[in-house]
């Protein structure tokens, strides 16, 4: 094969996963990754999310109905389902993580604190909670993660339903919501570096 030609295909082979990291997708997972992918992939993260809160004022009937977490190559993410039209939200590093209405103070692990406001409820019309993790202080689980360190479920109060997160420092991240049908979701990405 011609040097020319060999460019050109590794010129396409990183657009593509150039394309796939800013989709929310990494070309290969960073445990099974051929030698070279992962220094391929760390080359096509985004540098230009900030660590600024990012916020939508959006109020909806919810519910919140579950949390999730996955491992990519340039960040880890977090995803809130819930039933619905997309939720506004607040997410921002703070100095104390305080649990809304009672005001406790909440430790998390981690070099850093990132409190999640969902501008939604835990509970359905009726009344009944709808999500109610089983170990509230690991409202899932993180082991093993590079960013990510601990995530706490800090309960739903009048309307709102809010996490605690601690991460290994203040790291970049980024939120966008999506809707599909009847359901949607809150995701929250935070960068494993600032490069």
């Amino acid at each position: 094969m011609s040097t020319s030609r060999t460019i050109t295909h590794r010129l396409a082979a990183l657009g593509a996963a150039s394309a796939l990291t800013l989709a929310g997708f990494s070309a290969a997972p960073t445990s099974a990754a051929a030698p070279g992918a992962v220094a391929q992939a760390a080359a096509t993260c985004v540098k230009t999310w900030g660590s600024l809160p990012k916020n939508s004022p959006t109020m909806v009937v919810g519910p919140l109905t579950g949390l999730r977490s996955g491992q990519h190559a340039c960040y880890d993410r977090l995803v809130v389902d819930l039933r619905g039209t997309a939720p506004g939200y607040r997410v921002q590093y703070v100095d104390r993580i305080i649990q809304m209405g009672s005001g406790t103070v909440i430790p998390v692990r981690g070099g850093a604190k990132i409190k999640i406001d969902v501008f939604a409820p835990a509970y359905d019309e009726s009344g009944t909670l709808v999500y109610t993790p089983a170990n509230p202080a690991e409202a899932v689980n993180v082991g093993g993660y590079r960013t990510l360190r601990q995530v706490r479920w800090l309960g739903t109060f009048e309307g709102y339903s809010e996490f605690g997160v601690g991460v290994r420092a203040r790291l970049p991240f980024r939120v966008f919501t999506m809707t599909d049908g009847s359901s949607s979701r809150l995701v929250i990405d935070i960068a494993h570096s600032w490069s």
